[in-house]
């Protein structure tokens, strides 16, 4: 049994059995014995509602007890809550496998999905990095410019850019009658 709190301090306790898994199936539609290719791993871990909505079910004996909507358990997740809750959830599906063998399988592929998921975290945050540095380079050059007065019409030496002689809008031009 693994635990997590909630962000109201309450905790939790993660049970995975087979009582737990039929309740996920018939609550979310959701196999938790589905783990070897990762695809299911790697849902719970991109979705956070469904990963949420998952825990509730695995907990909803607990969540009865207590007499908790799933509005207040759902308000109740968010950050390290999901976090460890994600955690919780995927370590105790690892343990539920009957024998060793599946069991070691069910780790590899958690942590490599783990693993997968960290690097694509990582190339985004390089390529986001990135974005926002040019995003800056070209801001701070054209406040450069503006300050300067280089690239304004009728910018020329000492005239700080401005020019005198603008053209009246078409607004303010009457019109004629014929």
């Amino acid at each position: 049994m693994k635990t997590f709190t909630d962000t109201t301090g309450r905790n939790w306790t993660i049970t995975v059995n087979v009582d737990a898994i039929k309740r996920v199936r018939s609550l979310c539609d959701v196999d938790l014995l589905e783990w070897s290719d990762g695809k299911l791993i790697e849902r719970l871990i991109r979705d956070p509602i469904l990963l949420c909505d998952v825990v509730y079910a695995v907990c909803k004996p607990q969540i009865d007890e207590r007499s908790i909507t799933d509005e207040d358990f759902g308000q109740a997740m968010a950050g390290d809550a999901i976090e460890h809750a994600t955690t919780a959830l995927l370590e105790e599906v690892v343990n539920f496998s009957p024998n060793l063998r599946d069991r070691q399988l069910a780790e590899r592929v958690m942590k490599r999905t783990w693993q997968a998921m960290d690097r694509a975290r990582d190339v985004i945050e390089t390529r986001i990095d990135q974005e926002l540095d040019r995003i800056t380079d070209e801001a701070l050059e054209e406040l450069e410019k503006e300050l300067t007065g280089e690239g304004l019409p009728g910018a020329g030496a000492g005239d700080g850019g401005s020019s005198g002689s603008l053209p009246a809008s078409s607004d303010s031009t009457p019109a004629h009658s014929p």
